[in-house]
């Protein structure tokens, strides 16, 4: 069994057993008796390398290829590209997967997407503390009588009182249209040069050079939404949500005539009538022109009322209308330290 134990490392348990003649069982089962196999004497032999191929390129041409690639005139150009201008000038490296191989290899074959870096977008950061600060506008569509058909409704809206400052139904989306509704607005609202500032979404209509122009020559600020951030102008989408979840809003128009019929009764109601709950219940007409505290007194007076009724029914404290906000932003710049740690996130 000695023996077999010395020379199972060399010529493995099952030659070293076939050749003494002894039986694998027998040697298993005494082998917790003899002790672990001695170390092989041998080292194992290290790795082949694979043979460089003959007709692979060396190491100064593989450097001179990639410091070619590297060239600020070729830093935008793909491999076939740049081999072909190489060849129209008479010059012969590699093959273009050849050059694809040695960018891969260096790290420098990413999807160009990938590699490019847009510059940031500033956030709009907007404040109103009174009618005619602020006013957001955007365009929405309205399902026509058929299938693909659609009308277009323009409304601008203001946004520290909410209320609908102009509103238009149009067969089109299009630019000079939009120019015209708003500057019959502005002036429909005696607005000063100066005064206003004008959010928008970036539509085509929106960013269009005939609206630009007559901002410009009305002194009106203009201001527009990140790219892809729906969030940038609430105000409007929240509008339009109320427009089309009203009970009486239609599948579809029959007409131009329904859908301008259908929008003065509803922006009537939601200007004169609606409670908005993002203006302490008010009106959107009530804060526009200036009737808050006449309306708040007025509803304080009643709930003094009740209070002095029935005080017990009010546990806490004396009852109180909810009050109309002082600012109304869009977007709420965070506090520095609040900032700071989103940015560390």
């Amino acid at each position: 069994m000695d023996a077999v134990t010395h020379l199972a490392p060399t010529v493995g348990v099952v030659a070293a057993c076939d050749c003494l003649g002894v039986a694998r069982a027998t040697f298993y089962r005494q082998r917790p008796v003899l002790g672990p196999l001695a170390s092989p004497t041998f080292e194992p032999a290290p790795p082949a390398q694979p043979p460089i191929p003959a007709r692979a390129l060396s190491p100064d041409e593989r450097a001179g290829v990639l410091a070619v690639l590297h060239e600020e005139r070729f830093q935008d150009r793909s491999p076939a590209a740049v081999q072909a201008t190489l060849l129209d000038e008479g010059q012969y490296l590699c093959s273009i997967r050849t050059m694809y191989r040695i960018l891969q290899q260096e790290g420098e074959s990413g999807e160009r997407p990938d590699q490019l870096i847009h510059p940031p977008c500033q956030k709009p950061e907007l404040l109103a503390t009174a009618p005619n600060q602020l006013w957001s506008w955007d365009i929405t569509k309205l399902l026509g009588p058929a299938k693909w058909t659609y009308f277009y409704l323009y409304v601008i809206l203001d946004v520290f009182s909410r209320y609908v400052t102009g509103w238009m139904v149009a067969p089109k989306e299009k630019a000079e249209l939009a120019k015209r509704f708003i500057e019959e607005t502005i002036a429909k609202h005696r607005i000063p040069p100066g005064q206003l500032n004008l959010h928008a979404d970036r539509g085509k209509v929106m960013t269009s050079k005939p609206v630009a122009f007559l901002m410009a020559d009305l002194g009106v600020t203009k201001t527009h939404s990140r790219p892809y951030v729906s969030d940038d102008n609430p105000y409007s989408e929240s509008q339009f949500r109320t427009l089309k979840y009203r009970p009486e809003f239609p599948d579809r128009f029959g007409c131009i005539q329904d859908s301008r019929s259908f929008c003065q009764q509803f922006f009537q109601w939601y200007n004169e009538q609606h409670r908005h709950s993002g203006i302490g219940l008010l009106t959107p007409a009530m804060v526009h022109f200036g009737q808050t505290p006449v309306v708040l007194a007025q509803r304080q007076a009643v709930l003094d009322a009740a209070y002095a009724a029935h005080p017990e029914r009010f546990v806490r404290r004396p009852p109180k209308p909810l009050p109309l906000p002082a600012q109304v932003w869009i977007n709420r710049p965070l506090p520095p330290g609040q900032k700071t740690e989103e940015g560390s996130q």
